[in-house]
């Protein structure tokens, strides 16, 4: 059985000349000098054809602006195809919005009502499931509170758990993973799981890619508005990152046209020293820099600086900090290796800097900008932007010795007595 079937599927937006200087701040005027620009089209979906059976899981991924969210809107009868045919067979539910629909003078429990009878629930299955849905969502304790007093997170939250808890043939999500916390986000993993597993239809927007590998049977890439992939999760997967690394090359900065030592190459090792793009949140991580030098640097530096697409510098690895120096000869040829027995980057797509330079100056010797791309997916589960490895253990103020010692003593005394 088919659930969904996209014929030959094309969505054109008219777009007109943005209008500067004077007119821009004048309505009328702006509205005349608008008309005499002729409109552009914009193809915001261009003949995109796919069908998806009853109860799989697909994927759409690509760049911003590939047409992803379209192809959503257009399943959702949100807005309509220029050309082609959509077919749907079963109840479909969209959340797209998380929230949309909320009412910020209600409280909580109402707007459970009023954003559950949105999606398509009857009054007597949203009672049935208020317990559920607030527990989902943790927010028992301001569920009479009026929303707008609500965080951002727990406004979504509660967005998330009311759709969460639709029992449609057919899902489509978008981008439902930007919501809440590690831990949170992992529990709407877990029901878009349990929906699966129910027979549910799902189609699934996210730029995390390990969820989408982990969640989807099969994984669409859209680019430009075209279908350009359509195959196994991994494999698509797979092109779209090569594809995002080839888009975004390296490019070299050296000051005054002068590399006394240069970076060779950037790459990043699991435990076992095997070259690799993907890693997970807390397990073991190496990032190998290959490097020549070509006069004598008394004392090199030579670090990594990690990103994410919007510029927002997450972490560094540097060898400055360990005090010790590193001396480069006419000729040497090498790699420094940094290892972390924990990788602290939360899930997303990173990209990285790397450079050489002498200990104090102010210039690099040589910088690459965007020398590769890292993908981190879900391992250990953690709250906030870093996970931050550590360890505990058991300290008891009552002066004696510390419970790791006694807890010794005693097998020492068991072991005795056997």
């Amino acid at each position: 059985m088919i659930d969904l079937k996209f014929n030959h599927v094309s969505k054109r937006y008219r777009v007109r000349q943005e209008v500067a200087g004077e007119a821009a701040r004048n309505p009328v005027l702006r509205k005349i000098q608008s008309l005499r620009h002729p409109a552009q089209d914009f193809w915001a979906v261009r003949d995109v054809d796919f069908v998806v059976e009853r109860g799989e899981a697909l994927g759409i991924i690509g760049h911003n602006g590939a047409g992803k969210s379209t192809i959503l809107k257009l399943l959702a009868n949100i807005t309509t195809p220029t050309s082609g045919e959509i077919t749907i067979n079963g109840r479909l539910s969209a959340l797209i919005e998380v929230g949309s629909g909320f009412h910020p003078e209600l409280t909580g429990r109402e707007n459970i009502y009023l954003n559950g009878s949105i999606l398509g629930m009857r009054r007597r299955e949203i009672s049935d499931k208020l317990d559920s849905i607030v527990e989902f969502a943790g927010v028992r304790q301001f569920l009479d509170t009026p929303v707008k007093r609500f965080s951002s997170g727990m406004y979504v939250r509660l967005g998330f758990s009311i759709a969460a808890h639709l029992d449609p043939d057919i899902l489509l999500l978008d981008e439902v993973l930007a919501v809440g916390d590690a831990a949170f986000q992992a529990k709407c993993l877990n029901r878009i799981k349990e929906l699966k597993e129910a027979g549910t239809t799902i189609v699934f927007i996210s730029h995390d890619l390990g969820a989408v590998e982990r969640t989807c049977d099969r994984v669409l890439l859209m680019q430009r508005g075209k279908l350009v992939a359509d195959g196994e999760p991994r494999e698509v997967i797979h092109e779209y990152t090569n594809d995002a690394d080839a888009s975004t090359p390296a490019y070299n900065v050296t000051p005054l046209g002068r590399k006394d030592a240069e970076i060779v190459k950037l790459s990043f090792r699991d435990a076992e020293g095997r070259e690799q793009e993907v890693f997970h949140t807390g397990e073991p991580f190496a990032a190998r820099v290959e490097f020549a030098a070509h006069t004598l640097v008394a004392d090199a530096v030579i670090e990594i600086v990690f990103f994410t697409a919007d510029g927002t510098v997450h972490c560094q690895l540097t060898t400055e900090l360990s005090g010790e120096p590193l001396a480069l000869a006419p000729g040497d040829a090498g790699a420094v290796e940094f290892f972390s027995p924990e990788l602290g980057l939360q899930p997303g797509i990173y990209y990285t800097d790397v450079g050489v330079k002498e200990r104090g100056a102010p210039e690099a010797m040589h910088w690459q900008y965007k020398a590769t791309m890292l993908r981190v997916d879900p391992g250990k589960v953690a709250r906030g932007n870093f996970y931050m490895p550590h360890t505990w253990r058991v300290a008891r103020g009552d002066g004696g010795a510390s419970a790791d010692a006694r807890r010794e003593e005693s097998l020492t005394e068991i072991a005795s007595s056997v």
